[in-house]
């Protein structure tokens, strides 16, 4: 079969170049993701006693706790101290939500959902 079967709808449409833009999409949302993976955010609570930083897909690369804030020694203090890491994971992760909302919306825009919709890896 060389005939178009979408020649009965007006024709004009070209299944080879919608297959190149979406390959082309792809190659943009994959350097896209790679730059984020690249970049870091940081989440910080407390005033600075917990800072979190996680890269532009939400993963988490580091954590720093400013000395002398927490006694090593203290449940009360370590339960606490916990409870800042994940605040502080939170407001990280929200940035890099943000970060790759920007880097991404304009090329997911028209695909209905934005980057989570797609289920890409770390944006959903």
């Amino acid at each position: 079969m060389t005939q178009n079967p979408f020649d009965a709808l007006g024709g004009g449409f070209d299944m080879n170049a919608l297959l190149q833009q979406a390959q082309q999409m792809q190659q943009q949302i994959e350097e896209a993701q790679a730059d984020l993976a690249r970049q870091t955010v940081e989440g910080t609570v407390a005033g600075g006693a917990v800072t979190v930083t996680a890269n532009g897909l939400g993963e988490l690369v580091g954590v720093a706790i400013k000395a002398g804030e927490f006694d090593g020694t203290d449940p009360d203090d370590l339960s606490d101290l916990s409870d800042l890491i994940v605040a502080a994971y939170r407001d990280a992760r929200a940035k890099s939500e943000a970060l790759a909302g920007d880097q991404l919306g304009p090329l997911t825009d028209g695909l209905g959902g934005g980057a989570g919709g797609l289920g890409l890896p770390g944006l959903g």
